[in-house]
């Protein structure tokens, strides 16, 4: 396809475009040249033609960031804004955050838009997470009322950039209460570079991941603060920050999913406390009700089996704190009796109920996207469309190491060192970490699911490592004065050896 651009009002850009087009053709042609001249001199014409296609691409680079200068242009029969948006999505993003601008949030959530799925039609706020466009009109509303003009289509192109800073932040955050402030710092120097983030925080993915990654690690925080604490405050901003992702991200599932499995494995592993007991149920309550705000999600929290996990937790986390008061109440035979019975009738009752309501159809079943998750051939046999996505396949090794490079080889240290020093809070981490890596087995797609956490535990290694070979130990003194007065010199030279 080609695309035209005005070039008429900016003479200067035009003899700029005439001269590096002229440029590009000449080395260009360059290359050509010595290629059909010079076939027999292969490693020599190779290292020449390297030189020539280097400022080459240069030339191109510069051609790109000239036409992303453009304020206008025509693609094919579609007018769009020369900025480069990433596919498809991106585009219909910033159209419905456009609208949304234009016309009103209310209006966003009842808009028909008869472009999209033509002839058909979109009902846009009720088949989209608004979080995305929500951000950013939030964004332009601030900066307007602050006399700053930004056209929304510049905070929709550098949205995820800015928000991958964000997520570095938020990184730091989350590992310095896991394990110590220089593996924080690792661990968001890591999140700024690895392969599997940038590939989803550049310029022009409009996307709701672009987002979601910075919600992901921003509530493990604030949940993990919570734990440590036992602050309803800080349970309350763990479910405002699961709210946002909710809206955000269909992948805040595996949020609702994580943090109950935290609890019950803290619950098995004998841990309980009342730190636990109110972190959690103030989380789940208030992020429920929070959760069903989102028009796309609605009811699904409570009639779906997706989220019955949360549910069946919290239930045994009122159990268990009923168990610890009649503990203190009733006498030791009493209560065994008790708890023989209640640990035989509970199961039973929760089967019993959970299938009923599944099959009278108040509880959803499993969706097919879920069930591929744990059988990778459920989708090929019944769900064929989507097992056609590309980024619905299995992952392959080499893509492991192309989306996390070093910190592959790195991340089983950091883990074996969290589990090692276990505690409640390293519990969730080593959870996240088996989880994920699972998950992005099973779907190319969760590799940027996968990716914070490696960066996590990679920055604990690294950081672990130099505290142990980079440690300055104290200097022994001695009390024989004359001796230390004679020794003084090769003492220092010695220090001075182990300092480098």
């Amino acid at each position: 396809m080609k695309y035209l651009c005005d070039m008429d009002s900016d003479p200067l850009m035009q003899d700029i475009s005439n001269s590096l087009n002229a440029e590009a053709v000449r080395l260009l042609a360059a290359v050509i040249t010595n290629n059909k001249h010079k076939p027999k001199r292969r490693s020599n014409t190779i290292r020449k033609h390297n030189s020539r296609i280097r400022p080459l691409s240069i030339v191109l680079c510069v051609k790109s960031c000239e036409a992303l200068r453009k304020e206008q242009c025509n693609f094919g029969t579609v007018s769009f804004y020369c900025h480069v948006w990433e596919g498809a999505i991106s585009w219909f993003n910033y159209r419905s955050t456009a609208y949304m601008v234009k016309n009103g949030i209310y209006n966003f959530l009842n808009w028909f838009d008869e472009r999209a799925w033509y002839p058909l039609g979109r009902i846009v706020g009720g088949t989209v997470y608004p979080g995305l466009m929500v951000t950013s009109g939030s964004i332009h509303y601030v900066l307007h009322n602050l006399n700053i003009p930004v056209h929304i289509r510049d905070i929709c192109v550098f949205l995820a950039p800015i928000f991958s800073g964000l997520t570095a932040i938020s990184t730091y955050l989350l590992t310095k209460e896991l394990w110590s402030p220089g593996a924080g710092l690792f661990a968001a120097c890591f999140i700024a570079i690895v392969p599997g983030y940038i590939s989803r925080s550049v310029a022009g993915s409009y996307d709701n991941e672009g987002i979601a990654i910075f919600a992901l690690q921003f509530t493990y925080y604030l949940w993990v603060k919570a734990v440590k604490t036992g602050s309803i405050f800080w349970s309350c901003m763990a479910a405002l920050s699961y709210f946002y992702m909710v809206s955000a991200w269909g992948g805040y599932v595996f949020i609702i999913n994580l943090i109950p499995l935290h609890v019950f494995i803290l619950l098995v592993m004998g841990r309980y406390s009342n730190r636990l007991f109110t972190s959690y149920t103030t989380f789940y309550i208030l992020g429920l009700l929070l959760s069903m705000q989102v028009p796309f999600v609605g009811f699904q929290p409570i009639r779906t089996s997706e989220h019955m996990a949360a549910s069946g937790v919290f239930a045994l986390l009122i159990g268990m704190a009923i168990l610890k008061y009649l503990q203190s109440v009733l006498s030791k035979a009493e209560f065994k009796y008790f708890f023989i019975i209640a640990a035989l009738l509970a199961p039973v009752l929760i089967f019993l109920t959970v299938v009923g309501l599944t099959y009278a159809g108040v509880i959803a079943p499993w969706s097919g996207r879920f069930y591929s998750l744990w059988d990778t051939g459920y989708a090929k046999i019944h769900i064929p469309i989507i097992a056609s996505v590309s980024e619905h396949q299995p992952t392959t090794w080499f893509s492991f190491f192309f989306d996390l490079h070093i910190l592959v080889t790195t991340f089983p240290v950091g883990l074996w060192y969290c589990i090692k020093s276990i505690t409640d809070e390293r519990v969730f981490v080593v959870l996240y970490a088996l989880s994920a890596v699972y998950f992005a087995g099973v779907m190319v797609r969760l590799m940027l699911t996968l990716t914070p956490v490696v960066c996590v535990l990679s920055g604990v290694a690294f950081s672990r490592l130099l505290e142990l070979y980079l440690k300055e130990e104290d200097n022994p003194q001695a009390t024989d004065t004359d001796s230390e007065d004679e020794g003084s010199g090769e003492r220092n030279s010695r220090n001075m050896y182990d300092k480098v």
